[in-house]
């Protein structure tokens, strides 16, 4: 008699992360308990990179534990089909490394239960808007994706369940955008065409004011773009193959706007962690200005000095020194949240986390985006009280400097940005003409709006750190400056 077909042994490493390996992890895995397949998505969330997935997918995934059925995610990937692929095949599962002082331990979040690409699964995504059990939808889509087109998409599905005669959602922006959920709802307003409207468009302007919630939010966790390194820790921890395996801070928190399509939801944020407030605003500024934006010089310091993560920037005295001034001198003042003083303190804890291997170039993507959110705010603040803002024009200096797309080892580098190619051109002949340089990037009021292009001092100041940049390197000029600055 012919023999069979030899069986296939499978090692645990060899088998990946899904359902059916659930059962097959370590008890110190924290896994989900709760069925994942009962139950249709009361979520839509929009924008399914690292950040969500380590942060609101982990509150909604505390939330289903305790037994409410109505969490579970529909994510929507916007443009990315590799990552949505890859959750497919792991039942839209995952590990999160969460490493801090405390020590290290794995998860795994069981929130996410379907998933699609809007970039060509379009209807599908406005048809989950549109769901009955749909109750919210949260964006991470970045400072970049706030275009007709998004609101349109929002639009679309919000329009399909007013015509349903369901009943209207929470539509909460999580981006880093001072009063994002204003700015989204006026994003989603302004496809609702102003001259000639219908009656039915009458009648959809009205279900929206009076039915659906757009409050505003801020969102604080540290989550670095996965890494190879990650997948062989989670592999380690696991026992099978994880290939959306990220690693994240202890650290995390949620402010939210007390402003629901269902009041209720309030004590149940409360319930898993989240600050439900009316004053979202004065934590909206700290994070923007003081994390992203000491995030932001850190990077670009790093892409210039050849120093690859925060970490490694922030390990440097001279630069963990200047860091520390630029919250405490020249954002401080300005800051409505009243503990910044220990806010500061942590963050600075934070960037040092040696398990968070946070690349520089991943945060100084789109900084031609990001620089206005984040300085502008302060220098204007420091020059209205007559107050110093060196480090910020030194900031400034760096990221002329940065637009040459080299480092000071002589490495290229990419500038992942927009407006990559302007601030290119502009920047091109800093080396010979250093002054014009400067003066034509810190002219563009799309960068820093249109009070600083007219400074004077603004612009004398960071064109000479430039200078002392160009000629001595980023780690002498910050030296110098904390040499002369009290």
């Amino acid at each position: 008699m012919a023999a069979g077909p030899a069986l296939k042994v499978y090692t645990p490493h060899t088998m990946t992360l899904s359902a059916a390996t659930l059962r097959a992890l370590p008890e110190s895995v924290h896994t989900p308990t709760y069925d994942r397949t009962a139950h249709a998505p009361g979520v839509v969330h929009l924008g399914l990179g690292a950040f969500h997935r380590a942060h609101q997918a982990m509150v909604f995934d505390q939330l289903l534990a305790s037994g409410d059925t109505r969490w579970g995610i529909h994510g929507v990937g916007m443009t990315r089909p590799d990552l949505v692929k890859q959750l497919r095949a792991q039942d839209g599962l995952y590990a999160v490394r969460v490493a801090d002082g405390q020590g290290v331990r794995w998860q795994v979040p069981g929130a996410l239960w379907r998933m699609n690409v809007a970039a060509t699964e379009r209807d599908a995504v406005v048809q989950a808007i549109a769901a009955p059990t749909t109750r919210w939808v949260t964006l991470t889509v970045t400072e970049k994706g706030y275009t007709p087109a998004l609101g349109q998409l929002l639009l679309d599905g919000l329009r399909l369940r007013q015509q349903a005669g369901l009943p209207g959602v929470t539509v909460a922006s999580c981006d880093n955008l001072q009063g994002n959920g204003h700015k989204l709802q006026a994003l989603v307003k302004a496809e609702i065409p102003a001259k000639d409207m219908t009656a039915q468009d009458a009648e959809l302007l009205r279900w929206l004011d009076a039915q659906c919630a757009f409050p505003c939010s801020m969102v604080d966790r540290i989550v670095p773009a996965a890494t190879p390194e990650v997948m062989a820790a989670a592999q380690e921890a696991l026992g099978l193959q994880d290939h959306c395996a990220l690693s994240t801070e202890g650290f995390w928190e949620w402010v939210i706007e007390d402003r629901f399509a269902d009041p209720a939801d309030a004590a149940l944020l409360q319930s898993a962690g989240v600050r439900v407030t009316g004053d979202v605003h004065s934590y909206e500024e700290a994070k923007l200005r003081m994390l992203n934006g000491s995030h932001t010089a850190m990077a670009l310091m790093g892409a210039i000095t050849g120093r690859p993560f925060i970490a490694s920037c922030i390990g440097v005295p001279h630069i963990r020194e200047f860091v520390h001034q630029l919250m405490g001198h020249e954002v401080a003042p300005h800051l409505s949240r009243s503990d910044w003083a220990d806010y500061r303190d942590a963050l600075i804890e934070r960037f040092g986390n040696p398990y968070l291997k946070h690349s520089v170039h991943q945060i100084a993507t789109d900084s031609s985006q990001k620089i206005p959110q984040r300085w502008p705010p302060s220098v204007l603040g420091q020059i209205e009280q007559g107050a110093s803002f060196e480090h910020h024009a030194l900031a400034a200096a760096v990221f002329v400097r940065y637009t040459l797309a080299v480092d000071e080892q002589g490495q290229a580098y990419a500038l992942n940005d927009p407006q990559a190619e302007s601030l290119m051109a502009l920047g091109a002949a800093q080396r010979t003409e250093h002054a014009a340089c400067v003066r034509a990037l810190l002219a563009r009021e799309d960068l820093w709006g249109n009070a600083l292009p007219q400074h004077a001092g603004w612009i004398a100041r960071v064109t000479h750190w430039h200078q002392q940049v160009l000629l001595h390197g980023v780690d002498a000029a910050v030296q110098q400056l904390l040499t002369t600055t009290p």
